[in-house]
């Protein structure tokens, strides 16, 4: 490229200086992204990818530092940027993404306020002017009611809104850099495949330079051209796109991919393989390679040298990898490969779900709603469920947030009693049983992982007595020893050290609060788990350990499990069947290879467009969804998804609830659509056998 970098960072190195001394976050970290150029930095959490960031924004607190190298925006470095400048720059020049949305949102402004600031201050323009583009912006991000949106505090606004307003605020100054940090975490599939769409157009529009961090594989793969993959504050490898995802070369790269389950995967015959060890924190990083312990292709004398070099690939362009092995390994014959295993027998119907409905009144107490007779509203939730579940089956229940996924699951736990329809848990009702109402066999029977390990545990209490406790209430085990030994198997089933009975959960790693959370919900040997969003939270080498975990506590104990996610990806590998839900109703439901495959109810074939994929032997149809879910207060009259569908067949639709049409046994799809149509739809995935064979 003729014209020179809008960003490059050369021979990098960040310090945070501690009471315990200087830490080396990041070293020797160079790039170069240029106008117009996407680059993605990948790698699990505490590798250094926010801390680059950072040091991009000159943004380091009080006890960061660069120590070596320079940032240079346009030219020139701006460490000799004054405070003036570097605040003019931020914002108007380079803009960030942050991923915790509630931080990045000032709580005692409107939306309107902070949106408006940007190019009031930034480019001078007019309150109307200000006013209007950021109402735009807000359509933009597809958030809807956007008028409502302005004149809300955040705190009004949920997460994914939240995180929707602050990528308007990062799009909304145009700026030449802008810098994404796990901008998608909190969205759906399909709010997220329209936004990196809305992302990626602007960026080709205004020349846009993009810095994306993130650790979802799929994502990187979609959206940039050149990725960096950071370990323990190192590159250890960097390449275009095709070279990183067709052919990784250094063990950590092609660990990464090992750990992702693609739509070709099955979990038997393909199971994941999870990357073993952890991250070294950056003052006990090992001589030589960092990634060493944790290696197959570890040799003593070599790899524990002092200095690992950053050289070319194959002689390739632009391939670049940090191992001095590279030449000799051979990916298919590392040491330990994941074992195949035995399909599961599913046994009896233990839970059965039978047009279950749950309503939520609304009062409007004013004068002109009790003349209208509109008092009471009620907001439905879930209308009329309808599936089974057996032992030791895994069933996931899919579809985007306020579809009424999270209302079912705590119908289901009892913290909140059906409206009506019924729920039986091995042949007792329990819809209109409230928990505390439910016998201490009942509370055991059905267990849960919550989605966030971080607010499921006591901080004030150790990690084996949190355990124990369950033990305690539910099984026989009364004394003590006993309590103790049965905790330290639990331990053992999860793969954590018996030590960890006596931490407390500020002592442990977001993916061993997560291990601790499985083991007191199989503490009370349950019939049933319900997983709602186990994995989302977790990188991707510790989310597949934790769900091969699952599974194998599954294959031990025959288990029911009912995974609650948007992940479609992790749906296909995991499940054996699949709801699908928009809005209140079951859109689709079968096994996971029906659901899979067409045909398909529209929603769901807009929900596996919307899935990044990783595997470059995949070829995937795109759908983009246009609109917003909507109003739980005011669904339309018909078909529910009738205001998003691409395949809307007319006033049929909008006016009449669709039928369940059974496509074979135990197969269903709600749609107007006749089956023999939706039959004709094309593959969402594709698999394409790779033309040659891949070094390595």
């Amino acid at each position: 490229m003729a014209e020179p970098p809008v960003l490059e960072a050369r021979n990098l190195s960040i310090s945070y200086y501690t009471r315990a001394g200087e830490i080396p976050a990041v070293i020797d970290f160079s790039v170069e992204v240029h106008a117009g150029e996407t680059i993605g930095i990948v790698g699990e959490s505490g590798c250094g990818k926010s801390t680059v960031a950072m040091a991009i924004m000159q943004h380091m607190g009080t006890n960061g530092a660069i120590v070596g190298g320079q940032v240079l925006y346009k030219g020139r470095d701006m460490a000799e940027m004054s405070q003036e400048e570097l605040r003019k720059t931020r914002g108007s020049e380079i803009a960030m993404i942050y991923q915790e949305p509630f931080a990045s949102l000032n709580p005692s402004l409107k939306i309107r306020q902070q949106l408006m600031e940007i190019p009031l201050t930034h480019e001078g323009a007019s309150e109307s002017e200000a006013r209007d583009r950021a109402l735009q912006i807000l359509r933009d991000v597809q958030l809807p009611d956007p008028e409502r949106v302005m004149e809300a505090f955040p705190h009004q606004l949920s997460g994914g809104q939240q995180q929707r307003v602050v990528i308007a605020m990062g799009l909304l100054a145009n700026a030449s850099l802008l810098v994404l940090d796990e901008p998608t975490t909190a969205l759906d599939v399909t709010v997220e495949a329209g936004i990196i769409k809305l992302i990626g157009d602007i960026s080709r529009r205004f020349g846009t330079a993009q810095i994306y961090i993130s650790h979802n594989l799929g994502l990187i793969r979609e959206t940039c051209d050149r990725v960096f993959v950071m370990y323990s504050g190192e590159v250890v490898e960097e390449g275009s796109i095709d070279q990183l995802f067709r052919n990784p070369r250094h063990p950590y790269t092609h660990g990464l991919f090992g750990c992702i389950a693609s739509p070709s995967m099955d979990k038997n015959a393909t199971p994941l393989k999870p990357i073993r060890g952890q991250l070294p924190l950056p003052h006990e990083r090992p001589p030589g390679c960092n990634f060493g312990p944790r290696c197959d292709f570890f040799k003593a004398g070599r790899c524990d040298q002092d200095t690992i070099p950053h050289r070319r690939v194959d002689e390739q362009r632009g391939h670049y990898a940090r191992c001095v092995r590279i030449e000799e390994i051979k990916h298919d014959q590392a040491e330990s490969k994941p074992e195949q295993k035995d399909p599961l027998t599913l046994g009896e119907v233990v839970l059965k779900i039978d047009r279950m409905q749950k309503y939520y009144p609304v009062y409007n107490n004013s004068i002109p709603a009790i003349l209208r007779g509109e008092r009471v509203r009620h907001v439905k939730a879930n209308e009329s469920l309808t599936f089974n579940a057996r032992r030791a089956e895994t069933v996931a229940i899919v579809g985007e947030s306020g579809c009424g996924k999270s209302t079912f699951a705590k119908v289901l736990m009892g913290l909140e009693t059906a409206t009506g329809g019924s729920i039986k848990l091995e042949d007792t009702e329990i819809a209109y049983q409230p928990v505390r109402k439910r016998p201490p066999d009942r509370i055991s029977a059905l267990q849960m992982v919550f989605q966030n390990p971080f607010d499921t545990l006591n901080p004030s209490h150790r990690v084996g007595p949190q355990i124990g406790r369950v033990i305690q209430r539910f099984t026989n085990a009364r004394s003590q020893d006993r309590i103790r030994d049965k905790v330290f198997e639990l331990l053992d089933i999860v793969k954590l050290p018996r030590d960890f009975y006596y931490r407390r959960p500020r002592q442990l790693s977001g993916g061993q609060k997560q291990r601790v959370g499985i083991a007191r919900a199989f503490a009370g040997n349950p019939a049933m788990v319900v997983a709602d969003e186990p994995v989302s939270a977790l990188d991707v080498s510790v989310a597949a350990a934790v769900t091969e975990l699952l599974m194998d506590i599954q294959r031990e104990h025959h288990t029911t499990l009912l995974f609650i996610s948007h992940d479609l990806s992790t749906v296909r590998y995991l499940s054996d069947s699949v709801v699908v839900m928009y809005l209140g109703w079951i859109m689709e439901r079968g096994t996971t290879d029906e659901v899979f495959s067409p045909p398909y109810n529209p929603y769901t074939e807009a929900l596996l467009s919307a899935v990044p994929i990783a595997d470059p032997n995949i070829q995937k149809r795109e759908i983009l969804l246009e609109g917003n879910l909507p109003s739980v207060m005011a669904p339309p009259k018909g078909c529910p998804f009738s205001t998003r569908c691409p395949h809307r067949i007319g006033e049929i639709c909008d006016n009449e609830p669709p039928p369940e049409r059974e496509v074979s046994p135990g197969h269903t799809i709600t749609c107007h659509i006749p089956i023999e149509e939706l039959k004709r739809a094309k593959p969402v995935f594709e698999y394409h056998e790779p033309a040659s064979e891949s070094v390595g």
